[in-house]
Parts: C-alpha cells; structure tokens; sequence
C-alpha cells in the first residue's frame, strides 16, 4: 500500500486539529468516526502533533462572569528605544509572574503588527487591578512603552474558538 502524500497528511492533521479546537476534550472515538479514521491513526496524529509543539497544550474556556472576574485586553505601543534589554524578561514571563501575585491571570500575550506592539489578555478582579497590572508592565519596561490602552471585554460572543452558550444574553447590552 502507497503511502499517503504530504498533502493528505496536513488535511487529515488539520481535521483532527479542528475537532481539538471545538472540543479538546472529546475522545479519540468521536473524533475517529467524525473523519472516517481508525482511533490508532488520530492518537499517532495528536501524538506527533504534540511532539511538534503544534498543539502546546490544552485550554477551558471560562465563563469569567460567574467566577467574579473580568476580561481585560491591554494593547501597547513602544517607544523607539531598542529593545534588546527587555527581551529576556518578556520570554521568561517575568510580568506574567508578578501578575498573578497580584490576583492578575494572563490569558495571552502577543508582539503584534499594527497600531500596537503588544497586546495582553488578562483576567482581573475589576479594571481596578486591570490598572495596577498596566502600572506595573510601565514600571517594568518603562523606556520601551509609549502608551498603554485597557480595553474591558464586555461580552464575548466567541472565546478561543467556541461559541458563548448565552449569546442570546448579548440583546440585554442593547
């Protein structure tokens, strides 16, 4: 029997890769018989896909609300000073670490083109601790910032690639 190309290789890696997206806690059964695939070749699959740091982990996606805390998306623009000093802290989470010292959950955290240059997801308690955490990425990087926005997160129709169960919930904000 011929080996499958490289081709059908990516397109049977990225169905699998899609049904993790919607559901990475299905099982390997489901996913099995949704593409017509033994359970053995969707565990080589996600096996190899995780050994090649293609899948880096696994996530649950909250309802933030009823765990009493908020969203916060933090976007940074930089300063024209180079930044090669602050590189090490930026890779080796340092911000992230006196976040949560501080009750701060860094969800994400981005160098992005555009507008902005970095952009953070957080969770907080209230815009309150959203601030002292943009207080505290200032202090840090102070000579690398320019400006720093908070954007509070109101209503998320879609999180990570699932659908809010109470979309519906959106009318109430309008």
């Amino acid at each position: 029997m011929a080996r499958k190309s490289e081709k059908q290789i990516k397109k049977d890696e990225n169905k699998i890769l899609a049904a993790l997206k919607q559901n990475a806690r299905g099982s390997i059964e489901d996913i099995a018989k949704k593409y017509h695939f033994s359970r053995q070749k969707v565990w080589r699959i996600i096996k190899r896909l995780e050994e090649t740091k293609e899948i880096w982990g696994y996530y649950t996606v909250v309802d933030e609300e009823k765990l009493d805390r908020k969203r916060f998306i933090i976007l940074i623009t930089r300063s024209t000073e180079p930044i090669d000093n602050a590189i090490q802290k930026i890779i080796d989470l340092t911000l992230h670490k006196k976040g949560e010292e501080i009750g701060i959950e860094v969800e994400s955290s981005s160098y992005v083109h555009g507008r902005y240059d970095w952009m953070f997801i957080i969770t907080a308690e209230d815009m309150k601790s959203a601030k002292r955490f943009s207080h505290l990425l200032i202090k840090e990087y102070q000579m690398w910032i320019n400006e720093v926005h908070i954007l509070e997160d109101i209503f998320p129709i879609k999180k990570c690639g699932i659908v809010n169960p109470n979309a519906d919930k959106l009318k109430d904000f309008y």
